[in-house]
């Protein structure tokens, strides 16, 4: 199963959680499992699990705003570890600009963003077509992370010859 985690700002929290639910089909049909710091239980020191959960990630979906960017947290360590890894070829990044930001000349520009021309979340008519296109490009990574798995195969004894 894909293993799929969010970096996103708290000010951003509400885009995630509809983001979440847009997600379900592939959670649902066992595509992906998700993962984000609200899930850390009370009592747990949460940096060593997020960085567990970030370097075992098969995704990582940037959840990109003005906030995201501010953030040192979201920025310097999740962000530049996760381009880290995808440029290694252990993860795929896919940037979500929620908010319109200015994003292009940071180190995740280069990248293709999960909206048509990288349109942020918020200047969508609605939503929901937004967010469509985001579960249509986590499709695809997926699609490329299972094209790359070795192929099991399948030993089939020959008949023997009489």
């Amino acid at each position: 199963m894909i293993t799929l985690v969010f970096s996103y700002s708290h000010a951003d929290e509400a885009l995630l959680n509809e983001l979440q639910k847009h997600l379900s089909p592939l959670i649902r049909t066992g595509k992906i499992i998700t993962w984000h710091d609200r899930r850390i239980v009370p009592g747990q020191e949460f940096e060593p699990q997020i960085d567990q959960y970030f370097s075992e990630a098969d995704i990582i979906l940037l959840l990109v705003s003005s906030d995201f960017i501010d953030s040192d947290y979201c920025y310097q360590i999740e962000m530049v570890n996760a381009l880290e890894r995808h440029k290694r070829g252990e993860a795929i990044v896919i940037p979500v600009i929620l908010r319109e930001c200015a994003w292009h000349q940071l180190p995740f520009g280069r990248l293709m963003a999960a909206t048509l021309d990288g349109k942020p979340i918020s200047k969508f008519a609605s939503h929901d077509e937004g967010y469509v296109q985001v579960v249509d490009a986590v499709s695809r990574a997926i699609a490329s992370l299972e094209a790359k798995k070795p192929q099991q195969s399948v030993h089939v004894p020959s008949p023997a010859l009489g």
